[in-house]
């Protein structure tokens, strides 16, 4: 195993350095390498005003009153549906 993989996988070296305790190096790469490895690429997303092809005009968003109009047309679309079935007679 790396001699500074706690630099590379801080958070889970320790449980790395107790499988290779419990099981063996070996047994450790041949089950765990393909998920260790995958370590590496995790990132963190940016936001999504700081992505490179994010455009404000293209992708306009709704505001919080649109918000609100949207889920209150929403709102009364599912209680017509509801109603629609209790009122056959």
């Amino acid at each position: 195993m790396s001699d500074n993989l706690e630099e590379e996988y801080p958070e889970v070296a320790p449980f790395i350095r107790k499988a290779v305790r419990n099981h063996s190096e070996e047994w450790v790469i041949e089950n765990y390498s393909p998920k260790i490895t995958a370590l590496g690429v995790i990132m963190d997303v940016p936001p999504v005003e700081e992505l490179p092809f994010y455009d404000e005009e293209q992708y306009d968003t709704l505001t919080e009153q649109e918000k609100r109009d949207r889920a209150n047309a929403f709102r009364k679309y599912r209680e017509n549906l509801q109603n629609a079935g209790s009122d056959s007679e």
